[in-house]
């Protein structure tokens, strides 16, 4: 199961932030079976904006496709990676992408980053 929420970035939540940042966060599992509706909105998102902020301390299961579209979309706009739970952590160094992805502690961070 998974669960997911788009926001936009800035303080009123009505549109992008100045960076043109766009908050998307998910939640549950996300593999081949559940991954399909983050996929559409993370896709919509980086066609329409220049930064998406993944919120992903929901996450509690991530599996291969979920590592493939944070790749797809990173080619396609400027991601960053919110509060990666130890597992998801975890994946991202045994497939060795850690260092293609900015990952942020913290939402406001993310959100301040060029």
């Amino acid at each position: 199961m998974s669960e997911l929420r788009s926001d936009r970035a800035g303080s009123d939540g009505a549109g992008p932030d100045r960076s043109g940042a766009v908050l998307v966060r998910a939640a549950g599992q996300l593999d081949q079976d559940t991954v399909g509706p983050l996929e559409a909105e993370l896709l919509d998102a980086a066609r329409k904006h220049s930064v998406v902020v993944l919120d992903t301390a929901g996450v509690t299961f991530a599996d291969s496709s979920f590592l493939n579209l944070l790749l797809r979309v990173r080619r396609m706009t400027r991601l960053r990676l919110v509060e990666p739970p130890p597992r998801l952590l975890r994946l991202l160094e045994i497939a060795g992408v850690q260092d293609l992805l900015t990952i942020s502690p913290g939402l406001e961070e993310a959100m301040r980053l060029p």
